[in-house]
C-alpha cells in the first residue's frame, strides 16, 4: 500500500536510519493517511483538534498565524521530508496552533501522533529509532524558533532581509539561488509589509548588493550584506 512512497520517505529525517523494508512494515503498523492539496488549500486549521503528525511528502507548505493586529505571519516553510504539528501533539495543549496551507500542489502523510510516541502493537524494531528521529526533529524545531525571534528582534528591513538572504546562501551553498517565497509571503515571513520590502530589496539592487529576477536572486556584495545583518 505504501510501497510507491518508499523511494521519498527514506530520504526523511523522520525515517532515518531505518531500512525501506522495516519502514513498509511499520507503516503498515502505523497505517498513517495520505491526502493530496491544491495550491492554497488548507492542510490544518489553527484550533483544530491535534491527533497525527504530518509529513510533507512532496510539494511545499506554509505554517502560519494571524498576530494582534490581524496580520498573516507566515512561521515556518515546509517542504517534502519536513514534518509538522510533531511539537504541538506532544505539549499539554489539546488544538493545533497555527495553520497549514499547501503554498503548491502538496501531498502530506499523517501518522497518528499517540503510536509514533508509545509505539504500535506490533512493537516493530525499528520503532525506536522512529521515536529518537523525532527527538531530534523536535530539538531543531526549536532551533529554527530561536531564529524566527531573531529575524523579528532585527530592527530595520534591510537587516532582516540581508539576514534571510545569507541564511540562504548558506543553505544552498551558492550566492545565485531560488528565492523559497514569494514577495508577499517573503513580507509576511519578515513581518513587514510588502511595499517596504520591495522597495528596499529595490535600492539593494541599485547599490550593487544584490541582483534578483522574480525568485532569482545573486548576491553580488556579501561583505556588504553581513554589515547590514547587523542593523
Amino acid at each position: 500500500m505504501y510501497s510507491k512512497w518508499l523511494p521519498l520517505l527514506t530520504k526523511c529525517k523522520l525515517f532515518e536510519d531505518i531500512t525501506p523494508y522495516e519502514l513498509n512494515i511499520m507503516l503498515e503498523c502505523l497505517s498513517p493517511k495520505i491526502s493530496n492539496y491544491a495550491k492554497n488549500e488548507t492542510i490544518k486549521y489553527m484550533g483544530e483538534d491535534i491527533k497525527e503528525i504530518g509529513l510533507v511528502i512532496s510539494g511545499t507548505a506554509t505554517i502560519s498565524k494571524e498576530n494582534a493586529s490581524g496580520n498573516r505571519v507566515i512561521m515556518d516553510i515546509l517542504k517534502s521530508g519536513d514534518v509538522f504539528g510533531e511539537v504541538a501533539a506532544f505539549s499539554e495543549n489539546d488544538v493545533y496552533p497555527a495553520t497549514v496551507t499547501a503554498q503548491d500542489e502538496c501531498t502530506v502523510m499523517k501518522l497518528p501522533s499517540d503510536k509514533v510516541a508509545w509505539g504500535c502493537q506490533n512493537s516493530c524494531p525499528s520503532h525506536k529509532q522512529l521515536a529518537t528521529n523525532m527527538l531530534k526533529i523536535i530539538s531543531n524545531k526549536a532551533f529554527i524558533l530561536n531564529r524566527k525571534l531573531d529575524y523579528l528582534s532585527i530592527k530595520s528591513i534591510r537587516g532582516k532581509i540581508s539576514s534571510f538572504l545569507i541564511e540562504q546562501a548558506q543553505r544552498n551553498k551558492k550566492l545565485m539561488f531560488m528565492m523559497p517565497l514569494k514577495r508577499e509571503e517573503l513580507a509576511q515571513f519578515l513581518n513587514v509589509s510588502r511595499p517596504s520590502l520591495s522597495r528596499e530589496m529595490c535600492k539593494m539592487r541599485d547599490e550593487g548588493i544584490i541582483e534578483f529576477h522574480r525568485e532569482s536572486v545573486r548576491i553580488k556584495n556579501m561583505k556588504a550584506l553581513k554589515e547590514m545583518a547587523s542593523l
